[in-house]
């Protein structure tokens, strides 16, 4: 399998961006692109996804074994012309000492040659020792090829070629110009996401057309081949065995819309693999919520879209009834907020459901952000086995919840993180479980089957 890593010296050098130009640029070639995402992210697999035509699957230490990372590599490249894994980051950034859950790391499991993506904004002879530096620090690290970003011109090109070229022996292979046009906009969580961004395609088509310029795509495919054949005996389907017959066949619904989109598509994956029939529903558009099972509502940005999911009354009117009438729910981060009686953000008030007594208020920092740590509790309403066994997740949010009563019942302690007060997350409310975490179905946590048991237990 012809594969790349790309990663770069530190965040924010423009990789997404030049991650996007190259799987557009490949697909342009009739090329099948298999894209990959190192970590926990929702935004940039969904811009991958998107520049690639096929899902972007994420790969993390925290939740997966290094035996499942391989698997599921192996899995979803076998129909695939060549797989291509966005770092996070930095190339040897890590929460540990010894880079462990490093993109580095990643790259050594994997064995996978990496393309170095370097903001070249005023730097000149000082890009080679960075790369020296770069090459030599870990020498299990096969770095093929730079590609130079936000270049100056072509004089300021011309300079940094002739310094890499003296100095090192790391080929330059693209030098994409500054231009302001060829940026992801930004807003408080990172990226806008690609389902939010009217013009999305428009950009991809612009950064695609800069790589074919701007980047020696022969040299990108010649780094990608002759990489050795990764060897695993984990089969993603065994986190998923069927577990409902075509009688027993539970309709699962999915808030899907722009102010909820923050789903691994491996999760939705497993729920149709154990005979769940997905139904999608837009809670900004759709009067009542339909005839379900079971509902999931993933996260997102309710807070931009406050004003239309505060018009929409009689949708939440329903789901409203929805709950209190029994219906199974799990609610991620966004979905906990969307659940609360209100949304306070840049100093406007937003109605929300009210099935949650609280009321939600966005920050200028963050309230929670990284990896998260639970403990379940007895109260937690899924079948999950032992209650002793930590749950690995991720949090990111820059809202919290104020005016909560001190008598509610909560699926998990905190053992790191904050989730909703610093010491509790999961909050339960009948047969309705809203957490600030997120979770993903893997063979450490298979919590889809938790879910489906669940509903299967309130029919």
């Amino acid at each position: 399998m012809d594969r790349l890593f790309i990663s770069a010296a530190h965040k924010s050098s423009g990789k997404t961006t030049v991650t996007l130009g190259l799987c557009a640029a490949l697909r342009s070639n009739s090329m099948a692109i298999q894209p990959f995402k190192k970590g926990p992210d929702y935004i940039d697999p969904m811009w991958l996804t998107r520049a690639a035509g096929h899902d972007c699957i994420n790969l993390d230490f925290n939740t997966m074994s290094e035996r499942e990372i391989k698997g599921v590599f192996n899995h979803f490249t076998r129909d695939k012309d060549i797989a291509v894994i966005e770092g996070n980051k930095g190339l040897y950034d890590g929460l540990d000492l010894e880079g462990r859950n490093s993109n580095a790391a990643i790259a050594k499991l994997l064995e996978t040659t990496v393309i170095l993506v370097l903001d070249s904004r005023g730097m000149t002879r000082g890009v080679a020792p960075l790369i020296l530096g770069y090459e030599a620090f870990d020498k299990d690290v096969s770095i093929g090829g730079v590609i130079l970003n936000r270049v100056g011109g072509s004089r300021h090109e011309s300079k940094l070629r002739s310094v890499i070229e003296h100095y090192t022996d790391i080929p330059v292979i693209g030098a994409l110009p500054n231009q302001e046009n060829l940026e992801i906009n930004e807003r408080h969580l990172g990226l806008i996401p690609s389902n939010e961004e009217i013009k999305a395609d428009q950009f991809i088509e612009a950064i695609k057309q800069s790589v074919l310029k701007n980047v020696d795509l022969d040299s990108v495919l010649s780094i990608a081949k002759n990489q050795h054949q990764l060897r695993s005996d984990f089969l993603p389907e065994s986190t998923y065995q069927l577990r409902l017959s075509t009688e027993q066949a539970l309709r699962i619904g999915i808030i899907k819309d722009n102010a909820f989109g923050f789903y691994y598509p491996d999760d939705l994956k497993a729920f149709r693999h154990q005979g769940c029939e997905l139904v999608f529903i837009d809670s900004i558009n759709d009067v009542v919520v339909p005839d379900i099972d079971g509902l999931f509502i993933g996260g997102g940005f309710p807070e931009t879209s406050g004003v239309e999911l505060e018009r929409n009354a009689s949708f939440r009117t329903s789901l409203r009834e929805k709950i209190e009438a029994g219906l199974p729910v799990y609610a991620e981060c966004g979905g906990l907020m969307y659940l609360c009686r209100s949304i306070d953000w840049q100093n406007i008030t937003y109605e929300m459901t009210g099935i949650i007594p609280g009321d939600v208020k966005l920050s200028a920092k963050p309230q929670g952000r990284g990896y998260i740590k639970l403990m379940p509790t007895t109260h937690h309403l899924w079948n999950i086995g032992h209650v002793d066994d930590v749950i690995c997740g991720h949090e990111f949010h820059y809202s919290r919840v104020e005016n909560l009563p001190d008598n509610l019942s909560y699926g998990y302690d905190i053992v790191r993180g904050t989730g909703i007060d610093g010491h509790h997350d999961g909050l339960i409310y009948k047969n309705l479980i809203a957490c600030y975490s997120h979770q993903r179905h893997t063979a450490i946590n298979p919590w889809t089957s938790h879910f489906i048991d669940f509903i299967q237990s309130c029919r």
